[in-house]
């Protein structure tokens, strides 16, 4: 880190100290009902730690009490403007994502259709739906319910028939949920039970360093239907010197382990556990070091306003070192030949 960039990050902590003592020596005044945000945007914490609000995003102002969304890996610059109670959310740089020839930034919301709302997180793309999925049952005053599409409009809309459109047990059917039909009429058995799993292998790690995403395409679940899982993965953390740690007369350190207990960080929230996860090494005679068996378990993350979820994470459990590496250092062009083996589930 230059002079220059140290200067700029200390004058940031600084300003951001100055507001924070400013603003949260006040009691928090909280609004009765806690605010709706819209597709995309994150529900967080102040930076007092009093109220729930609607995380900024890239581009719009902030201070203290409307923070940046840091579950997109945004900050609050106060160095941009004049004004040292309020600052502009930047993102953190990461890699750009590609949809169908357009480019975005790591950090930034977009909106490709009037049905999705999507954010680049790192060069990884995630979208939500921005049309209400809610299913209407039945009802006297609503006997028939189907949702049509309306001209001029993105999403479909509910409307009322009075008689029913098909024949009496599809009409009746129509707006039940999936749920509901089981119970009317169960089937016998179900397409588990005659189902042949097909799973297909790990996709590499989207990073060669820090927190990325592996893939896999399997039919393994009640409706024996093909679906894309996902997995977080750390290869190796960035910005460590892993060639300190070979040993006088070898040229390679295959798998370190950490030494100290620590906890992953995804989006702005952390592992409520602690790990000592093993990563791969690196070489000095131009061999790289790559995943060879891992296992797959469930992480629980918790995020500064209280909230948890699980993602399932990759746990390295031996890499191998070899000539076989991706050209430029790109982990998408790694040759399909080498696969990892001995990869599977397990609960933690």
């Amino acid at each position: 880190m230059s002079a220059k960039t140290f200067a700029a990050c200390c004058l940031c902590l600084l300003l951001t100290h100055m507001v924070m003592g400013e603003d949260c020596s006040k009691a928090c005044d909280c609004p009765a009902e806690t605010p709706f945000c819209p597709f995309g945007i994150s529900l967080v914490l102040d930076s007092c730690g009093c109220c729930k609000v609607c995380a900024r995003q890239v581009g719009e102002p902030c201070s203290v009490m409307e923070p940046c969304d840091h579950h997109k890996d945004l900050y609050c610059d106060y160095a941009l403007l004049s004004d040292t109670e309020t600052g502009i959310c930047m993102a953190q740089e990461g890699q750009l994502c590609d949809l169908g020839g357009v480019i975005y930034r790591s950090g930034e919301a977009f909106q490709p259709s009037c049905k999705h709302q999507c954010i680049c997180m790192n060069g990884e793309i995630g979208c939500v739906p921005a049309c209400a999925s809610d299913i209407r049952l039945p009802s006297p005053n609503c006997p028939y319910p189907r949702r049509i599409q309306i001209p001029g409009k993105c999403c479909e809309e509910w409307v009322c028939d009075e008689t029913p459109q098909e024949d009496p047990f599809q009409s009746a059917m129509a707006g039940r949920s999936l749920v509901y039909r089981k119970l009317q009429s169960p089937e016998p058995e179900s397409a588990r039970d005659n189902c042949i799993v097909q799973t297909t292998e790990w996709s590499e790690c989207s990073a060669t360093c820090g927190m990325g995403v592996s893939s896999r395409i399997t039919n393994d679940n009640e409706q024996c239907q093909l679906e894309r899982q996902t997995r977080v993965c750390v290869i190796r953390p960035c910005q460590v010197q892993q060639e300190n740690l070979i040993k006088k007369g070898k040229k390679c350190v295959r798998t370190p382990k950490s030494q100290q207990g620590m906890r992953f960080e995804l989006s702005g929230c952390h592992s409520m556990q602690m790990y000592k996860p093993k990563f791969c090494g690196v070489c000095t005679d131009g061999r790289c070091c790559t995943p060879q068996n891992t296992m797959t378990a469930e992480v629980e993350f918790r995020c500064p306003e209280g909230d948890s979820f699980k993602r399932k994470m990759m746990f390295i459990k031996t890499c191998s070192c070899h000539y076989d590496c991706p050209r430029g250092n790109d982990i998408f062009l790694a040759s399909n030949s080498r696969k990892m083996t001995g990869d599977y589930d397990n609960d933690m």
